[in-house]
């Protein structure tokens, strides 16, 4: 029963398929479709700005000194990944969708979740410290890295321009780093508000997700998505996974990290963040692209929750 619990998809999951399956029935058109683009804009700049608010600047200052450790996470997020992405699309672009296999692309060139990788490498009794500065500058870095190596190695509106590095820096990193900066003022009040910041952070992603897939709809996404594509991205997402976590195990114990810091490895090197992926697509692609590209970084999200979460509790048992 333990473990059936873990297979169970939580809320915020829930509310993804949710959002998709109304934006699918009910797309923003006409005069709402700008009205929604304004309200995400500002409701992406609030989800950046709250998350430099609350990141803890001690913990980062404490995990600076494991250098080596924070480049095998980066080594693992911006070019393990973005290698396996790559042939992957090369290899499956020919029986997938159009823009899934693009899709499968961008999800491997994406930075390292805060939240879940610090969880994870907490319940699993790793190096917390580390795990937080590695995640933290793996979101800021992914800010730059991302669109860079998009433009680099996929097609996105005809590759990079200086219009969508400026929305970037505008909607994402200036909030961020607004955020940070004010954090010795606004800091405590953002860290007592939990549920107003999740409600912010979730929202923003869930409008993301729903205008998307409306698009996806006007653009008839559904009609050429087979369900064979849907298992054989399944299967693509956990073969990936499993990879990442397999190789970072081995080059952690190759390079004599500690157990607690092979953890930290395993768990930031391993993950995709939802959260800086949507508002990011939602940036570098054409709405009509936008469906189909996030779709395997929603499937890959649940899947990276409910395999580390095992791997988490059974690292956990070992300790004790």
């Amino acid at each position: 029963m333990a473990f059936l619990s873990l297979l169970r998809p939580d809320r915020f999951t829930l509310a993804l398929v949710a959002a998709a399956i109304v934006a699918t029935l009910l797309p923003a058109t006409g005069a709402a479709a700008p009205l929604l683009e304004m309200i995400i804009t500002g409701s992406i700049a609030l989800l950046f700005f709250l998350q430099g608010a609350r990141l803890p600047r001690e913990a980062i200052v404490q995990g600076v000194g494991h250098w080596r450790l924070h480049l095998m996470v980066f080594a693992a997020t911006f070019v393990l990944f973005p290698i396996l992405g790559l042939a992957t699309k090369t290899y499956l672009q020919s029986y997938l969708a159009p823009g899934i296999a693009l899709g499968i692309l961008y999800l491997c060139l994406l930075p390292s979740t805060i939240q879940s990788s610090i969880t994870f490498t907490s319940i699993a009794g790793g190096n917390v410290a580390a795990a937080v500065c590695s995640a933290s500058a793996s979101n800021v870095l992914g800010v730059f890295i991302t669109p860079l190596l998009a433009g680099l190695l996929m097609q996105t509106q005809g590759g990079i321009s200086l219009d969508a590095i400026a929305e970037i820096v505008l909607q994402i990193l200036v909030p961020f780093l607004v955020g940070h900066l004010m954090r010795s003022w606004i800091g405590r009040w953002v860290e007592a508000r939990r549920t107003f910041t999740g409600i912010v952070d979730r929202g923003a992603i869930l409008l993301v997700v729903y205008y998307a897939f409306g698009e996806a709809t006007i653009n008839n996404l559904w009609l050429q998505l087979a369900p064979s594509d849907l298992a054989l991205l399944v299967l693509v997402n956990c073969l990936l996974l499993a990879m990442v976590l397999v190789i970072t195990t081995g080059a952690s114990r190759l390079f004599g990290f500690t157990r607690r810091d092979e953890i930290a490895l395993v768990f930031c090197g391993s993950k995709k963040s939802l959260g800086s992926g949507v508002p990011i697509a939602s940036i570098l692609f054409p709405a009509s692209m936008i469906g189909a590209v996030i779709l395997p970084l929603m499937l890959f999200h649940q899947i990276q929750l409910l395999v580390c979460a095992v791997l988490a509790r059974s690292y956990a048992e070992r300790n004790v």
